[in-house]
């Protein structure tokens, strides 16, 4: 409780200070609208325009499903889990590959170094052309910007493990086989769980941006069309969806992180 009231303390200063520059009037409303605003639209965003009909658990979930926000956030979500499982489903293993492999590692690192700097965003143009509009595009962006996070933290964690443990492995009579999945894989795993962390981010970061050009719903579609609009409040709620989706997210990574590592040192008393 007191982490949590400690966290609140600079969201409730920068509210605050956003309900005073909005209430003295000082920006223009149409370009930064008042807290009460944002959360007025914010709500309607959330709500579903027909009223509600029936009862039951049922009936109230399908009526929350039918609201704009729901609709639109299940729509990036569905496209960040796609397009991260694709490319941590190609980065682990290439991963673990190229750091356990030098042979392997000297052949592929060439073509990812000059690969990996390149921005998903910059892929935009090709994917378009390649797979068209609407998911196939969005979700090959987010597969790429979720690769190489994954890759790279795998490769570090394998190439990285201590040479004391592979020694004593080794004296102690255990084979390639045995070395790789006892000692080099336990010794990556927090390395791959932040590789994890960092792509999970990342693809949602490129779903806004491949939404905004690629598809016609979703976060990312509905500020772009707020902002032809002039909607500011919407863009904000929209904003905020994003935010709060986030969060939600990195706070499961990060329990699952601390989860699967009690054993690793530095989180056995956390």
């Amino acid at each position: 409780m007191r982490n949590l009231l400690s966290g609140l303390i600079v969201p409730v200063f920068l509210l605050s200070l956003w309900h005073v520059v909005t209430a003295q009037g000082w920006v223009n409303p149409q370009m930064l609208p008042s807290p009460w605003a944002v959360a007025h639209k914010w709500w309607e965003y959330i709500c579903p325009q027909q009223a509600f009909e029936g009862g039951g658990v049922a009936a109230w979930l399908a009526w929350l499903i039918s609201g704009e926000m729901v609709r639109d956030a299940a729509g990036s979500l569905y496209r960040v889990i796609t397009g991260f499982l694709i490319g941590a489903g190609l980065g682990l293993p290439l991963g673990l590959w190229m750091g356990a492999s030098p042979l392997v590692y000297r052949l592929w690192n060439p073509v990812l170094q000059v690969l990996r700097p390149i921005p998903p965003i910059a892929y935009i143009p090709l994917s378009i052309l390649w797979f068209g509009l609407g998911n196939p595009p969005a979700v090959f962006l987010i597969a790429l910007g979720a690769f190489f996070p994954v890759l790279m933290n795998t490769i570090a964690g394998v190439r990285q493990v201590d040479a004391i443990y592979l020694r004593a492995a080794q004296n102690l009579g255990a084979g390639k086989a045995t070395l790789f999945l006892r000692v080099m894989l336990p010794a990556a795993v927090p390395y791959i769980l932040a590789g994890v962390r960092i792509g999970i981010g990342t693809a949602f970061i490129v779903v806004i941006v491949a939404e905004m050009v690629a598809v016609n719903n979703g976060l990312g579609f509905r500020i772009t069309e707020a902002r032809e609009y002039f909607w500011s409040d919407k863009i904000i709620a929209g904003m905020l969806t994003i935010g709060l989706l986030g969060l939600l997210i990195d706070s499961g990574m990060n329990r699952l992180n601390n989860h699967l590592l009690r054993w690793h040192r530095g989180l056995e008393h956390s």
